[in-house]
């Protein structure tokens, strides 16, 4: 009887191991990736109106290669953080904007990585648009570890970026009514750097629902900077996150 009573504790003892071993293993397929923070969603700005603050970005401690992209608070402006360089862009009028530097700036949602090594090409010249460059970047880093950031630099033939500038007091539901007071600048042979996160799993998160990129392109004598929605690549060089 004792002996039974061992084999049957050691049988308990042993499925509740399997169990936990388990559990672990779900545990390790199911954690965010840590090379990417992500704060708020695209999602809850545009749909339930969750326009204030999600982050302050002076509570980044980790400024050593810091990039990151989003709106600002409210809806009134533009953030790109470009190798720990913070830069927000206002609208001015329908045809200016200023650029500043500053971390002084909160956003209702954001994403941000530290990267310090890049792999770089000079992208292919049959590259051209945005969606030329998303199929290219998803083929070419299927083995990456998603999702991450990239950048582009070098010169834009063409390209059409915008800058929030949601009137003061504007109740949101929508994203029709997220996007009010929204001016867009054309630009044409720019000397520039995009900077982007690439994710096929956060639509609706930090991409628009149709896209797996968000990106945010300043030129390079920093005057000029917003959300890109339209591009035509000249000559650019491609850099990806060092494995």
């Amino acid at each position: 009887m004792t002996i039974k009573k061992l084999k049957c504790g050691l049988l308990i003892l042993g499925i509740m191991a399997c169990n936990t071993n388990k559990k672990d293993s779900n545990a390790t397929n199911t954690v965010t990736y840590p090379d990417i923070k992500i704060v708020g969603a695209m999602k809850n700005v545009m749909w339930k109106g969750e326009l204030d603050s999600s982050i302050d970005l002076n509570s980044i401690s980790n400024k050593n290669g810091l990039y990151g992209l989003g709106p600002m608070s409210y809806l009134r402006g533009e953030i790109l953080i470009n190798n720990g360089k913070s830069y927000v862009s206002r609208v001015t009028s329908d045809s200016t904007m200023t650029v500043e530097e500053e971390f002084e700036v909160s956003a209702p949602f954001f994403v941000y990585t530290n990267v310090n090594e890049w792999i770089e090409e000079e992208l292919p010249s049959n590259i051209k648009t945005i969606p030329e460059l998303e199929q290219y970047i998803d083929k070419k880093t299927k083995d990456f570890k998603r999702p991450f950031a990239f950048k582009l630099a070098g010169q834009v033939s063409n390209a059409l970026i915008h800058i929030q500038n949601l009137p003061q007091g504007t109740q949101v539901s929508s994203p029709t009514e997220a996007h009010q007071g929204q001016i867009n600048y054309q630009l044409k042979k720019e000397d520039a750097e995009i900077i982007g996160f690439f994710s096929t799993g956060h639509q609706g998160i930090f991409t628009h629902h149709d896209s797996f990129l968000h990106m945010h392109l300043i030129t390079t004598d920093e005057r000029k900077m917003g959300h890109l929605d339209e591009l035509e690549i000249g000559k650019m060089t491609l850099y990806l996150p060092k494995k």
